[in-house]
């Protein structure tokens, strides 16, 4: 008699066990952290870089403005300026004169004369008139002087700059006069082309 055949039970393997994502997340995570806190140092460095950068260049900028403002106020005796169609150059001051001309013909001062000799040159393409009544001149607490045009007559003699008309190229030369009180010292002085002009100055001292 046969034996009958038991059946065999079914072999299931195990299922694999599922990896954990976490390890992932977190790694993922502090990796985003530290390349956007690199990415933030970097452009912090940067951002100071360019500041700093830019305050040296403004600084710079500035230190070069203040120079050339410096240069333009310091022309001084025998340096050549223009205003207009005139280029001027102040060659000498002297003050303290109480009288000017002859004993016989001649003016005194109010307070004392200080006389300036100046170079008149008509750079234009023009004849132009050179007045000596529109030139001022000021003292250290910047008061303001006009010429005496009667006192210049005496002064200049043969040369006379208080009204001449120059044609282009020729230069005159002569004294401007101001009539100013006893121990004023002129520090400045202003020159025009014309009354209309806006005028230069010029350092006396």
């Amino acid at each position: 008699m046969a034996i009958p055949q038991q059946p065999v039970p079914a072999f299931h393997a195990p299922a694999p066990k599922k990896k954990s994502k976490l390890p992932w997340i977190v790694g993922g995570f502090v990796g985003l952290m530290l390349v956007a806190c690199v990415g933030a140092v970097a452009s912090g460095g940067g951002d100071d870089a360019s500041t700093e950068a830019a305050d040296v260049a403004t600084t710079a900028g500035g230190a070069a403005k203040a120079e050339k403002t410096e240069a333009k106020k310091t022309a001084g005796l025998k340096d050549a300026v223009r205003d207009g169609k005139f280029e001027f150059i102040v060659t000498g001051v002297k003050c303290g004169v109480s009288r000017i001309g002859s004993d016989l013909i001649g003016q005194k001062a109010q307070g004392q004369f200080c006389l300036i000799d100046v170079q008149v040159k008509n750079i234009g393409k023009e004849a132009q008139s050179f007045a000596d009544s529109v030139q001022k001149a000021y003292d250290a607490k910047k008061v303001e002087y006009s010429a005496d045009s009667g006192a210049a007559i005496y002064a200049n003699e043969d040369s006379q700059v208080f009204f001449t008309e120059i044609n282009p190229g020729n230069t005159v030369k002569g004294k401007l006069v101001f009539d100013v009180p006893k121990g004023t010292e002129l520090t400045t002085l202003e020159l025009h082309d014309s009354m209309f002009s806006g005028g230069v100055k010029v350092a006396l001292r």
